[in-house]
């Protein structure tokens, strides 16, 4: 049963995540990205924060500031970064190959931080998911009209989405799911809107296409990705949650056939296929974890359990 809702888990989270992208395709066909960014965030936070209170969740001030963190690092770093380098003019692919770089981050620092030690196996899955997403993506790779400073936007939300997945990991944080979405969603609509009210954007189209985006985003992406995240992320581990990212940009481009009919290059189909066996291979692998350092230190006749 655990292995089929870790399977079940897994195909939700890259499946509901790759359509984030399809939900900023749809919405900044009729406004800016942080316009549709503001009130995908105000809607879901409100959603959510009616849910708390509804069923009288209460966070303590350290909690909050432990989600604040993560919030920030994970959904505004993140999506600020990756949005707004694309709106700067960087490519699409350039942006999907930049953040494909993350698992390969996720597994270096999880060793030494986490204790989640990937073995040969995983380091050559890594590899090859990292190189069948350059092939996907190899139609959109190059420079765009970006000044050279707009790359250093996705590299640094890649950056921010790694480290907030390590440290969620390394604190294992007594809220639940529901709970840590709700805080972290929250302080991202009020950044969120206040990146688009500076801007001048916070004010939205009336066109129903918009709304129907917004929709899009705050269910499938909001709350289906995120929380399909959360839900991985505690079960599996950091290492595992993000080398299932590697599947979203092939799922990302089937989105796009499908809905805008957007053809494939030719190397993107040879490229799912390494996508595939590189992540096959890398949660195939068996990560050996470093023992517990209060279970090693423990005084002989003591219980053995480390402090809670």
């Amino acid at each position: 049963m655990d292995r089929r809702t870790d399977a079940a888990a897994g195909a939700a989270l890259v499946v509901l995540w790759s359509s984030g992208f399809i939900g900023a395709e749809l919405g900044t066909r009729y406004a800016p990205a942080d316009t549709l960014l503001a009130w995908r965030y105000v809607v879901a936070g409100a959603v959510l924060a009616g849910l708390a209170a509804a069923l009288g969740t209460r966070l303590r001030l350290r909690a909050l500031l432990r989600q604040g963190t993560l919030g920030l690092l994970c959904q505004c770093l993140y999506l600020g970064g990756v949005v707004t380098g694309v709106g700067l003019g960087v490519p699409a692919g350039t942006t999907a190959l930049i953040a494909s770089v993350q698992p390969l981050l996720v597994a270096i620092a999880a060793g030494p931080v986490l204790g989640e030690r990937t073995g040969p196996r995983g380091r050559v899955g890594l590899a090859l998911g990292l190189v069948g997403v350059g092939m996907v993506v190899a139609g959109d790779l190059g420079l765009g009209d970006a000044p050279w400073w707009a790359f250093l936007l996705p590299v640094g939300g890649m950056v921010a989405l790694t480290t907030g997945t390590v440290l969620e990991r390394r604190w294992r944080p007594a809220e639940s799911p529901l709970e840590s979405l709700t805080a972290q969603t929250v302080l991202a609509a009020g950044v969120f809107v206040a990146a688009a009210g500076v801007g001048g954007h916070l004010r939205p189209p009336a066109d129903p296409g918009f709304w129907w985006a917004v929709a899009w985003v705050v269910v499938l992406s909001s709350f289906g990705g995120y929380g399909a995240y959360l839900l991985v992320l505690r079960r599996s581990g950091a290492v595992r949650v993000s080398t299932l990212l590697y599947l979203t940009p092939p799922t990302t481009m089937l989105w796009a056939f499908v809905m805008f009919g957007e053809v494939p290059g030719p190397l993107a189909v040879p490229g799912v296929a390494v996508c595939a066996v590189g992540v096959a291979l890398a949660l195939g692998d068996r990560p050996s974890r470093a023992p517990d350092r209060d279970m090693v230190t423990a005084r002989p006749g003591s219980s053995g359990k480390p402090p809670s």
